[in-house]
């Protein structure tokens, strides 16, 4: 009898989870920590269990729409509208002052001004989903905290685009001015949108939805309709389809229709999410780190008391008081799963060397894996100090 080889990794990733996620938590270590972990120790460059990714990243990337799905859900719209300026300004700073940073380091290391760009944009990106896998571990989804970050992280979702064609053009492509077009219309027409719930929340309705509070059954492909079919809309636009996912779960919220979704997709939700957090771990190369200790953690150390600070100082000049600012900066301080993109973007178009790209990767997986440790402590100094 054929046995299907997604079976074993499936058992395998179970297994490895149920028995770390038992040993940490007494730690009591956000479950983000325990997936990177468990990535770790069965990844290739652990116990070697498992050594493709694919099918585990193709997993996560469901767990990630499902996941802005679920914030979306709860998010209070006219709340999230009332901070844009918060949210659209301070990603703006931070991109152009993460740029800066790596300038003064590119003038010492003498880097051509397309390697300086790329990596001040792979450090300005912070992670959605860990970020907002710890908000909603502590409650703080829709805190003041809770929506400036989520919005900063949903413009930053959005500049990637405009990041990619720049590293696209340095690299020596041309514009596809189809797609920049799409693109365009695609911002328009999520924005209008979104105006047009604001406006007209009472008057809109879910087709059928008081056959669907009643089927369970149908509950369930009713809110994988509404998840995938915005987030194919956005991706068809060549937009983020998190952003689609973000979206729906907003208009679930708009229209007070969240509680059966939630109940129904939480289990797909938590199994699917775990395999990102566990694809991104499988990325640690262990014995690189090891043969470039020093410098990644260097880099590690540096990149996130540098984005925290300077998210901080961006907040703070926006309005936020310091202690709001600073805890909002922490939760920022780690660098995003799309800088994996932008690095391997960068790495194809010749920006950086092998090595380079190797210790950007290390740097990235690390951050996120350190990220909840490193917003615990900050989160202890602001209290003992409040």
């Amino acid at each position: 009898m054929h046995l299907d080889p997604i079976l074993p990794v499936l058992e395998i990733v179970a297994l490895a989870i149920l028995v770390i996620g038992i040993i940490m938590h007494r730690f009591k270590q956000p479950y983000v920590v325990i997936y990177l972990i468990t990535g770790i120790v069965i990844g290739p460059h652990g116990l070697g269990l498992i050594t493709d990714q694919v099918d585990l990243s193709r997993f996560g990337s469901i767990g990630v729409l499902l996941l802005l799905f679920f914030v979306g859900m709860e998010i209070s719209l006219p709340r999230l509208i009332a901070s844009w300026r918060i949210a659209v300004v301070g990603t703006l700073l931070q991109i152009l002052l993460s740029i800066g940073f790596v300038y003064f380091i590119g003038m010492w290391r003498d880097w051509p001004i397309a390697r300086v760009v790329l990596l001040g944009f792979v450090i300005s990106l912070s992670s959605t989903a860990v970020v907002i896998k710890i908000l909603q571990e502590w409650g703080e989804t829709d805190t003041d905290v809770g929506r400036d970050v989520v919005g900063i992280l949903l413009v930053q979702d959005l500049a990637i685009i405009p990041m990619l064609i720049i590293i696209g053009l340095m690299g020596g492509d041309s514009p596809d001015y189809r797609i920049i077009s799409l693109q365009v219309f695609g911002g328009i027409f999520f924005i209008a949108g979104f105006a047009l719930l604001v406006k007209f929340k009472d008057r809109i309705r879910i087709p059928f939805s008081n056959l669907l509070r009643r089927d369970h059954e149908l509950q369930v492909f009713a809110a994988f309709v509404l998840c995938f079919g915005l987030a194919l809309i956005t991706n068809l636009l060549h937009l983020s389809s998190a952003l689609g996912a973000f979206a729906a779960g907003i208009l679930l919220s708009t229209l007070k229709e969240t509680s059966w979704v939630h109940n129904r997709l939480e289990p797909f939700y938590v199994v699917f999410m775990a395999f990102f957090f566990v694809s991104v771990g499988m990325l640690v190369d262990l014995e690189f780190i090891q043969q470039r200790i020093v410098v990644i953690l260097l880099l590690v150390i540096l990149s996130m008391v540098l984005n925290t600070f300077i998210n901080a100082f961006i907040l703070k000049i926006l309005g936020a008081d310091w202690p709001r600012s600073l805890y909002a900066g922490a939760f920022l301080s780690q660098i995003g799963e799309f800088s994996f993109v932008l690095a391997a973007v960068g790495f194809q178009a010749g920006i950086v060397t092998n090595d380079a790209y190797n210790i950007t990767i290390s740097v990235i997986a690390l951050t996120l894996l350190l990220s909840s440790v490193w917003l615990m402590c900050v989160k202890r100094i602001i209290v003992k100090n409040a």
